[in-house]
C-alpha cells in the first residue's frame, strides 16, 4: 500500500462485506488482514467506522501517532464489494 488513505479503504470495503456477513471466513480473514497492515505498515492502533446515510459517506476514524484522525468515504465506493457480492452470491460462496 503506498498510503494510510488507501490502506484504509482497502480495510473498510472488506469491514463492509465482513459484519454484513459474519459467517463468511474468508472476509474476517482479509479484514484482519489489512487491519495489520494498518497496524504493521502505518502505525495505526485504533480504527473504526460509522456510516453517515445523511451525508452519503463512511467516516472511518483511526488512532495515528497518538492522534485521532478520520477519513471519508462515499458510500457507494465503500459499498461495491459488497453490493456485487450480495447480487452474485453463488460466485462468492
Amino acid at each position: 500500500m503506498k498510503s494510510v488513505q488507501d490502506a484504509l479503504y482497502n480495510w473498510l470495503t472488506i469491514h463492509i462485506v465482513a459484519k454484513a456477513r459474519p459467517h463468511d471466513a474468508a472476509a474476517r480473514d482479509t479484514a484482519s488482514f489489512f487491519r495489520a497492515i494498518l497496524e504493521n505498515d502505518f502505525g495505526v492502533t485504533a480504527v473504526d467506522a460509522v456510516k453517515d446515510e445523511t451525508n452519503g459517506q463512511y467516516i472511518v476514524e483511526y488512532v495515528r501517532g497518538g492522534e485521532t484522525k478520520a477519513a471519508r468515504f462515499p458510500l457507494e465506493l465503500a459499498e461495491a464489494m459488497w453490493r456485487q457480492i450480495e447480487a452474485e452470491p453463488e460466485k462468492y460462496g
